[in-house]
């Protein structure tokens, strides 16, 4: 029993055997008629990946000789990921073994010496390469990239970044790698068009370095905790070894890692696996289903495992896959084509259109379509788990089947094992510590040094720093949920460059008077204003009586006047109608003579206090009452007059831009400000006619000495200027909303929302209001309220006098018509006849008083 057991070992020994050596053997026996053709390898069996490629191309020639019944000899050559051992392999294959096609190899910088040396013999080359430039093609006519393009997998990340609303990431690539310049231009437009953006990259040498602790330790003192690594399997493994060293494999890391490294994840032993937990991954897939694979599946893993003892894991790859479509191809090529090489082949290999293990295999320009599609992966635990996939175009999906659901946001799906753990979401930044504070750029050549002021103490060994912004800024930090550690920094320049120095990672925020405009923002991003937005002009204030022949009649409305006048007339017509019956000199010369006697009458006895001319009591009655009537009325106007004599109103000297414009005169700006653009770019100032000031001073006397008719301010500095110069200036024609002052971040900072959410906070508990009062109220002066300070008086202030005065007139004037006709006849009657008259001036007074007040409203 046991030597049958045995024997049956033996032959099975033997079997495998033999099937595993079929190819090398047909390629020692190319003598053999029934080999169909010579194909030769490129690969760096020092790797897993070229281990892989290696055992699926030889599965793949056996399986197309078992399926077509052609056998084709296979010769491999181990470039050990030298390029020039990589050029010396293929010469040989060419000119020793006469291999009709070369697949490989895998690296870029191998594949362009390849490629030269397969053109010059017209031998085609199946690069394994994904980054094959455009131009490589059209120089090498011979090669063919048989690996597709990974490019698409940088808007993965960007969408993974975005799923988190993360806005900066550091990118960690390999020195060498020539497609890590393209890997950088992808990913930076993917992550700009979510709003995100790299803020730091580290290169690392091909070879172990003993500085990558200290380059690390460079990206660990940044507040950016985002890391994509685009990595070689091997330097990527180091990395993440020497990150759990120093603690970046904790709270608050985000790890990202491309295909070029989380394809291989199945390879690695528990060991090296306990470094990585909590990765999220991105590799290329292919349909791993189906009987066909299945059977390559079973069959790669006893292959792999007896020729590669040493792996940890057997499980095939999409390398592999695509090694084997790719042996697939050139047997396919050379089987249709009947040829040994040359032209036809390569045409041959460029008509394919299968579907292999890796999808459907066919060539564009020389290349297989580009990736569009991506597994997701999360380190967990002594493996890995499937989180889903993501389709370029499509979004994120938990599964690929003939209905997939899509979304943007990775969130709806299965829950991330993040570093710290699966029930925390990672910031993917931190704040800035007590042994590393933020550094805050400070103007210190502002203008106004009430918004921002920077000296030197007295001993010179300390700045301090003050002013609203300042104040402003401590406020806005105080109401953040976490603490921020900075200190400032005084800047002497111009605030274009100030904000520039954000960019340069001098500064990682400005503070100070800094204004919002569009062109700063290639540097940097603002938070909500926390000032007016606008400019203004301003220019010498005149007074608005200068010049005014007829401000005498300003104190009363032009009804008052006309009021005033025909009641002086009623009364003068009324005296002058009592007396004269007493007086006959009244009664001589013409209705014009007598006309102008009246009309004289009327004036002398208003300006008259003596009564003594007149002869009748009903004369000097009303003459009294309207002498008490108008002495009230002449105090009230020499009071509104002598008042808007001494109180100066003021108004522009300058009413608009374009009298400035077409008086070709001359305006001012402030040093730093973004006016002076403004000013020729909008407003239309030729550059000759814009001067430069650098102190309120400065401004003023420019404004008094005529140097300049105007003055172009920001308005929150306007307000500044005008409260210690209220008197002199004001400002003139529309507000220009442009600017406004705001604290400037980095693009994508982390610290940006917060900071804006805090500063609107201090503007809604009155912090912001409060401060700004008490910076102006440092230079406030006594100003004055140009409308309404004197208004016209009109005959709502005096109905009441006008009726007293009328009804006195006309009481007066009916009696006298009474007794002149003879209607008094006996005391009863009088008394009779007097209450009648009462009785009807009543009715006629309130129909006055109601025609007064209708009037006095319609006069303002």
């Amino acid at each position: 029993m046991d030597e049958n057991v045995l024997l049956i070992c033996f032959i099975a020994f033997v079997l495998i055997f033999q099937q595993n050596g079929i190819a090398d053997k047909s390629a020692e026996t190319s003598e053999r008629n029934h080999v169909k053709g010579i194909i030769g390898a490129i690969v760096d069996n020092t790797s897993r990946i070229g281990k892989e490629e290696s055992v699926a191309m030889k599965m793949a020639l056996e399986d197309f000789y078992y399926f077509h019944n052609q056998s084709f000899a296979l010769y491999t050559r181990n470039s050990r990921g030298d390029p020039l051992q990589a050029a010396a392999a293929a010469r040989n294959l060419i000119k020793e073994q006469q291999v009709q096609g070369i697949l490989g190899p895998r690296t870029w910088e191998e594949t362009s010496l390849v490629a030269e040396i397969g053109s010059q013999n017209q031998i085609p080359i199946l690069s394994f390469s994904d980054a094959t430039p455009k131009w490589a093609t059209e120089r090498w006519p011979f090669l063919v990239q048989a690996a597709p393009i990974q490019f698409a997998q940088m808007t993965a990340v960007a969408a993974i970044v975005q799923s988190w609303e993360w806005h900066q990431v550091s990118i960690i690539y390999e020195e060498k790698d020539s497609s890590s310049s393209g890997v950088l231009a992808h990913l930076s437009k993917a992550l700009g068009e979510v709003g995100a953006e790299i803020s730091n990259t580290l290169a690392i040498p091909p070879f172990i370095s003993s500085s990558l602790e200290e380059e690390l330790q460079k990206l660990e003192e940044g507040q950016c905790r985002v890391f994509v690594v685009h990595l070689s399997f091997p330097l990527a493994m180091h990395l993440f070894e020497t990150a759990k060293k120093m603690k970046m494999m904790e709270k608050d890391y985000v790890w990202i890692t491309t295909d070029l490294f989380t394809s291989l994840v199945h390879s690695l032993n528990v060991s090296a696996i306990s470094s990585m937990q909590g990765i999220i991954g991105l590799r290329s897939y292919f349909p791993d289903m189906g009987k066909r694979y299945e059977n390559f599946y079973y069959r790669f893993r006893q292959r792999f495992s007896s020729e590669h003892p040493e792996e940890y894991n057997h499980e095939p790859g999409i390398f592999a896959v695509q090694a084997y479509d790719a042996a697939w191809t050139a047997a396919l090529a050379i089987s249709e084509g009947n040829s040994k090489g040359g032209q036809l082949l390569s045409e041959k290999i460029l008509l394919t259109n299968f579907t292999g293990l890796s999808g459907q295999v066919y060539f564009v320009n020389q290349k297989l379509p580009p990736a569009h599609t991506f597994q997701i992966i999360n380190v967990i635990g002594k493996s890995y788990r499937e989180l889903g996939f993501w389709s370029d175009g499509l979004g994120f999906s938990e599964a690929i089947d003939k209905t997939p659901s899509y979304t943007s946001s990775m969130k709806k799906y299965e829950q991330v094992f993040w570093p710290e753990g699966p029930s925390y979401n990672p910031r993917g930044w931190t704040v800035a510590t007590e042994a590393n504070p933020l550094r805050i750029g400070v103007p210190s050549g502002a203008i106004f040094k009430n918004y921002v002021n920077v000296v030197q103490d007295q001993s010179g060994n300390k700045t301090i720093f003050s002013g609203f912004a300042i104040d402003l800024f401590k406020a806005t930090v105080e109401k953040l949920s976490y603490h921020l550690p900075y200190s400032f920094f005084h800047f002497n320049g111009t605030y274009d460059d100030l904000v520039k120095q954000i960019y340069l990672k001098k500064f990682d925020a400005v503070v100070g008077d800094v204004a919002i405009v569009s062109r700063r923002y290639q540097h940097a991003e603002f938070t909500h204003p926390y000032s007016e937005p606008g400019v203004v002009m301003l220019v010498l204030a005149q007074s608005k009586t200068r010049n005014r022949p007829w401000l005498f009649l300003k104190p009363f409305t032009k009804t008052m006047w006309v009021l005033i006048g025909a009641v002086t007339v009623y009364n003068g017509f009324v005296v002058w109608l009592i007396e004269r019956k007493h007086c006959h000199e009244l009664n001589k010369g013409s209705a014009v003579n007598q006309t102008g006697t009246m009309l004289s009458l009327s004036f002398t006895t208003l300006l008259s206090l003596h009564g003594g001319k007149l002869h009748s009591n009903l004369s000097r009655m009303t003459t009294v009452v309207w002498l008490f009537v108008a002495l009230v009325i002449t105090q009230t106007y020499t009071a509104n007059l002598t008042s808007m004599l001494t109180v100066q109103l003021l108004e522009p000297s300058i009413i608009d831009v374009e009298e400035l414009r077409i008086s070709d005169a001359m305006v001012g700006y402030c040093r730093g400000s973004f006016v002076k653009r403004y000013l020729e770019d909008v407003l239309h100032f030729h550059p000759e006619n814009i001067l430069l000031f650098s102190s309120p001073e400065e401004y003023a006397e420019g404004l008094r000495s005529k140097k300049i008719a105007a003055a172009f301010l920001e308005v929150p500095i306007a307000k500044l200027f005008l409260a210690k110069y209220c008197k002199e200036f004001t400002i003139a024609g529309p507000t220009y909303k442009v600017g406004g002052f705001g604290f400037a971040f980095p693009k994508g900072s982390p610290l940006l929302p917060s900071t804006t959410e805090a500063l609107l906070k201090v503007s809604e508990d009155g912090t912001l209001r409060y401060l700004e009062n008490k910076m102006i109220a440092s230079e406030k002066c006594q100003d004055i309220e140009v409308d309404d300070q004197n208004p016209s008086l009109s005959p709502s202030s005096f109905w009441v006098l006008f009726i007293f005065t009328g009804s006195t007139s006309t009481i007066a004037l009916l009696v006298y018509i009474s007794c002149t006709n003879n209607l008094l006849h006996g005391q009863k009657t009088m008394w009779k006849l007097l209450i009648a008259v009462i009785k009807h001036w009543g009715a006629q007074s309130r129909r006055f008083s109601r025609r007064v007040s209708n009037v006095a409203e319609k006069s303002y």
